[in-house]
Parts: C-alpha cells; structure tokens; sequence
C-alpha cells in the first residue's frame, strides 16, 4: 500500500503520536461498522506515515453510508469527556499543521463542564494571551456558558461520544480504491466528546451532500430535539481556533455567533 508522509520540522511534543493514535482509535470502530480511516503505519518526533487513498467525487449513497457510520462510531464511545485516545497520555492539540495549539485533556462527567472548561474557556484564553480577543470576549463566552444548560436541553444526558474532533469538509476524503466510493478520515483531533461537535463541524465550512449525511445518521441514531439549533453553539470552539490562528474576520464572526445564542 502506498505512503503518505505527513510532516513538520519541530512539531510540539507528541503532536504526530497523537494523531497517530487518534486514526488508530477512531479506525477500532470500524469493528462495529463505523467509518474508514487511513491507516497508520510510523511516527516519529515530526512525522506520521499514512496509507495513501485514491480520490473519487462522492455520491449520494456514499454520503449516506458516511452518516450511518459516523454515527457507529460516535456510539463506540469512551469512558470520558476530554478522554484522550487510547494509549496516549501526552498533550492534544487542536488547529493547522504550522500552529497546533493545546487541546485540554480531561475527565469531565458532563458535556457543558467539559466544553465549558475544556474547550471554550481555553481558547478564548489563548485569544486574548496573542491580543486577538479581549475581556469582554470572555464576558460574552461566560454568559453562553451560563445559558448552556437550556441550550443543550436534553442533549446534556448524552454519553461521551468518540469523535474525531475535527471533522470539516476538508478532513473527509472520498476513496475509490476498495471498489466503491467511500469516505475515509484524516487528520483528526480525536477525543471524547459529544457527537454534536463533529456534526457541527460538517456544516460549518460547506460538506457535499450533506443532507444525505445527516440523514444516514439519524437512521442509526437519532439526535435529540433541537440539533439544528445547537450547532451554532458547537461551532464556537472552532471559530475561536480561527480567531486564535487568523484573526480578521472570524473576530467578528465568533462575537455574532455568541449573541446569537443569548437572544
């Protein structure tokens, strides 16, 4: 099987063996019919080996096989929110190859402590620290946070789901090379996390065929009332990664987004 090397002079510590990891751990549900996932063959200090896949245009069908697995393997699981892969105990990390920033690791019992503490409050911090967000972004942050609990409704009982944590468009390949078109997952962030996350994340940069995606998902699983309105609250932490990556417009972006949610 061909090669890929992914790689990067001076990457921070453990960066490539926790991707790594994360392909490995999100590919063990493929055992129970979750989605592909490239396979990983070496790592090193700054690099990681893939398998090379052969691209293909996605249909319908395979969008909808897609749902129906991502949904397989968000129900594998794990024991915690902010559970690292399994066999990696080092730092997470979240954001572009040239400017991965931490990604905390954690065992939080519940969705909102765990993206409250875990995901959001971090990032904004990080924010502020590089001078791309301000005070009163963490002000408008904790008022989102406060208002959590009637945001997520019934959501908030979900159990910790194992997501590949990074999923837009871009991190979905679609591979022919097995007979039929499908689609195979790369670069994650892997963790335990809520399902809605990953969801959120294919509909925030453009996704083919999309509605066929959400709608092979439900078949396996369905989502509680409202999801549709909780994506925007899921997409902050992303868009707080981009404010801390690239500034500009996503400043104002992630400010919109939180108002949104208070109205």
């Amino acid at each position: 099987m061909a090669r890929y090397r992914k790689s990067r002079m001076w990457a921070p510590q453990g960066f490539f063996e926790c991707e790594g990891r994360g392909l490995q751990w999100l590919g063990e549900a493929q055992a129970q019919g979750g989605p592909r996932v490239v396979d990983v063959y070496e790592w090193g200090k700054d690099f990681l080996d893939i398998e090379r896949v052969s691209p293909c245009s996605p249909t319908a069908k395979a969008a909808h096989d897609f749902g129906a697995a991502l949904a397989r393997m968000h129900d594998a699981g794990t024991d915690h929110f902010g559970s690292a892969p399994a066999g990696y105990d080092g730092t997470c990390y979240f954001g572009p190859l040239q400017d991965p920033v931490p990604m905390a690791t954690g065992a939080w019992d519940d969705p909102i402590t765990y993206f409250a503490q875990g995901r959001l409050v971090p990032m904004v911090e990080l924010g502020m620290r590089r001078g791309e967000l301000t005070q009163a972004d963490m002000d408008l942050t904790n008022r989102v946070i406060d208002a959590m609990p009637d945001l997520l409704g019934r959501a908030a009982q979900d159990k910790p789901a194992r997501v590949h944590g990074d999923l837009w468009s871009g991190n979905v390949m679609w591979a022919d090379d097995r007979g039929s078109c499908e689609a195979v997952l790369i670069d994650p962030a892997a963790h335990g996390g809520h399902r809605e996350e990953d969801l959120a994340m294919l509909h925030l940069f453009g996704m083919s065929y999309l509605t066929e995606i959400m709608d092979g998902y439900q078949s396996v699983h369905p989502l509680k009332a409202g999801w549709q309105e909780r994506t925007t609250l899921w997409q902050l932490y992303p868009i707080a990664g981009h404010c801390v990556f690239f500034g500009g417009g996503y400043i104002s972006e992630y400010r919109s987004m939180c108002r949104s949610l208070l109205k």
